[in-house]
């Protein structure tokens, strides 16, 4: 397709409270799979913007973990498309730390961000069925 596909450039952002219950790490770290979830979970949504299907991922050509995140987080995850194929799609991804837990102050403290700390990045393909 070409560059003026309307869906180029689509951003679908979502957000999500990381429960304490997903920590497995000392200090309340959570593992890196867990930002692997919700970009599945935020590139479904954008195969159901372009496509009207929730499609199905088929790989990631680049993954980056850049900073930990945390139980207690409140994460943003913002998925791109940048490429748009007769079935396929390639989308940006990127998980955001936007608030964090302060269980220093104490067990329910948290606070927004003055700058999100980008957590971990991503590159993937997704497929859908043909057009009809």
């Amino acid at each position: 397709m070409s560059e003026q596909d309307p869906r180029l450039g689509l951003t679908v952002t979502h957000r999500r409270y990381v429960p304490y219950s997903h920590a497995h790490y000392a200090g309340n770290l959570v593992d890196g799979a867990y930002a692997l979830g919700l970009f599945g979970d935020v590139a479904t949504e954008v195969c159901i913007r372009t496509d009207g299907d929730e499609g199905l991922f088929a790989s990631y050509s680049d993954v980056q973990f850049r900073a930990p995140m945390k139980a207690g987080d409140v994460l943003e995850v913002v998925a791109t498309v940048t490429r748009v194929g007769t079935r396929s799609r390639t989308i940006d991804f990127a998980a955001r730390v936007v608030c964090r837990g302060r269980p220093d102050r104490s067990g329910s403290a948290a606070e927004v961000l003055d700058e999100p700390i980008v957590a971990v990045t991503a590159t993937g393909t997704v497929v859908v069925p043909p057009a009809p």
